[in-house]
């Protein structure tokens, strides 16, 4: 049997096969672990924390700003103001537990540590492991020992709580009396201008010519009933601010001449006042002076006001400070009972024979010509005014109480608020709609002060509601006493309003804004040198 010969080339064929399978594998075995080695260059490093915190510890470099130091959360310097704050906390609960000795302990400790920390703040190096270690063994133990006192962060928050609330308290009280005192600076009479009140009532009684310059003239006579006039009215008992009221007014006029002011004062200062008008020019302007007490016909039978204080609530509401402690003190004042201030209600029963008429708060001062307001057209309108509801403050519903029925289901809780102080008044229309009937119907029906608390504002936005005519806002400019008011806006105003209670005129008035009504009074008048040191 013949046998087979070896074939050379199979074994050679399975050797160099056996060969390229592990140099394949090699090879993907390296692809693998490059790609591992690089994968892992490219993950943030995850040491241990507490390997990272001895790192940190330990390669300080040099100038290290104590802040970054304190920023990190790795930091000792940290800790110890973390322990601080706790402590100054502490120290407060430890006096108000009358535990003195602890609390001077803690004080102590407190200093010790704020001293560590200001002398590595100052030398820029960092604190080293044994201070800090020191200062944090110490200041633990007294921690420590609070715990053990009670210390702790529940009888903390409920004491730091009720401090709070003591704070917010004596806060209330403290703004309650700001502002009553403040309402009392503002109502009290300066001396030097009751000072000057009393100077020209004296004038007055010993001078018979001024007396006569007033009661005499047929001609001055006619035009307190011209209607081809411009009149002014102004109800005041401050001989000052009417004064510059109507200096400024006609400084500023075009044709002085053709001014007319009424006056009307009081019986106290119904004397000085014409004393002092007669004895001053105003560059041609006529000048009338009344007294509230000669209208007759004002009477607590007509006036709902005046019946109002024969009533013993309301004498008590204003007068003892008895009521409702809720109300604040200013809505309190008696001035708002006062006549002179609801006089402008009145205003066609004063003037019977006039027309149209500009009515003026004794707090304004005339910047520019008001001629052109007696052209306006009010469209039917009773009142030309500038409107105040540039933000929500000035609407109807911050002077009016909507929860009442009668005033939810007549008036606009939106509707555009507006100020008395300058307004132009068509007394024909006020007396076709009657707008004085309109007012004594509301005013009535607030007799328990239950419709608004203030003045004679909300009456007057009752009163004149739907018969105001909107005029551009440069006619009137508000808040000169109370606020800060952009410059623009008071040089390009034509009557500047101190509505609020720094009038110029008072020592707490706000300084800026003085000048500008300073610059109406002649200081250097015989008079005024007497009663008023200025400068």
């Amino acid at each position: 049997m013949r046998r087979r010969p070896f074939d050379l080339r199979r074994p050679a064929r399975r050797r160099w096969l056996s060969i390229g399978w592990v140099w394949l594998v090699a090879a993907g075995l390296g692809v693998l672990l490059l790609l591992v080695v690089l994968s892992r260059e490219k993950l943030p490093r995850s040491d241990p924390p507490l390997v990272r915190q001895k790192l940190y510890r330990s390669s300080f470099p040099e100038g290290l700003n104590i802040t970054d130091e304190m920023l990190s959360p790795y930091s000792l310097t940290r800790q110890i103001v973390d322990q601080i704050s706790l402590a100054k906390a502490l120290v407060v609960i430890s006096k108000d537990s009358n535990n003195l000795q602890f609390a001077a302990e803690l004080s102590a400790q407190i200093r010790k540590c704020q001293a560590l920390l200001s002398g590595a703040a100052t030398t820029g190096t960092p604190l080293t492991t044994e201070e800090s270690e020191a200062a944090i063994r110490d200041m633990a133990f007294l921690l420590y020992q609070a715990q053990q006192l009670h210390y702790d962060s529940a009888t903390m928050i409920m004491k730091m709580k009720g401090q709070f609330q003591s704070l917010d308290e004596k806060m209330k009280s403290e703004a309650e009396k700001s502002t009553k005192y403040g309402q009392i600076a503002a109502e009290e009479l300066p001396k030097s201008l009751y000072c000057l009140g009393i100077r020209l009532t004296m004038e007055w009684a010993r001078s018979s010519n001024f007396q006569r310059e007033l009661s005499e003239g047929r001609h001055r006579m006619e035009k307190l009933r011209d209607n081809s006039l411009y009149h002014y009215c102004v109800f005041s008992d401050n001989i000052l601010a009417a004064s510059v009221v109507v200096n400024s007014t006609s400084m500023n006029s075009k044709r002085p001449e053709m001014i007319v002011f009424h006056l009307v004062t009081d019986e106290v200062n119904f004397a000085p006042m014409k004393a002092w008008f007669s004895m001053n020019s105003f560059r041609g302007a006529t000048i009338e002076v009344q007294k509230v007490e000669d209208f007759s016909w004002l009477n607590a039978s007509y006036v709902p006001v005046l019946k109002q204080l024969q009533n013993s609530d309301t004498q008590n509401y204003y007068f003892s400070g008895s009521g409702d402690n809720r109300t604040p003190v200013k809505f309190r004042n008696p001035k708002y009972l006062s006549m002179l201030n609801h006089l402008r209600f009145y205003i066609p029963e004063v003037y019977p024979a006039l027309q149209k008429v500009v009515f003026l708060d004794d707090d304004v001062v005339v910047q520019k010509d008001l001629s052109e307001l007696f052209t306006i057209n009010l469209n039917g309108n009773v009142m030309g005014a500038v409107e105040t509801c540039m933000e929500t403050f000035h609407r109807f519903h911050k002077y009016l109480n909507y929860s009442h029925p009668l005033i939810r289901a007549h008036f606009d809780p939106d509707a555009c608020g507006w100020a008395f102080g300058m307004n132009v008044l068509d007394l024909r229309e006020w007396r076709q709609k009657n707008v004085t009937g309109i007012y004594h119907y509301w005013q009535e029906r607030n007799a328990d002060h239950t419709l608004w608390k203030l003045g004679t504002l909300p009456p007057g936005l009752l009163a004149f509601y739907g018969l105001v005519e909107k005029l551009d806002a440069k006619w009137h400019v508000l808040g000169l006493g109370y606020t800060s008011v952009d410059t623009s806006l008071i040089k390009n105003g034509a009557v500047l309003h101190y509505n609020g209670n720094m009038k110029p005129w008072l020592k707490i008035g706000m300084e800026k804004y003085k000048g500008l009504w300073d610059e109406y009074v002649d200081y250097s008048h015989p008079l005024l040198q007497q009663c008023f040191v200025h400068g």
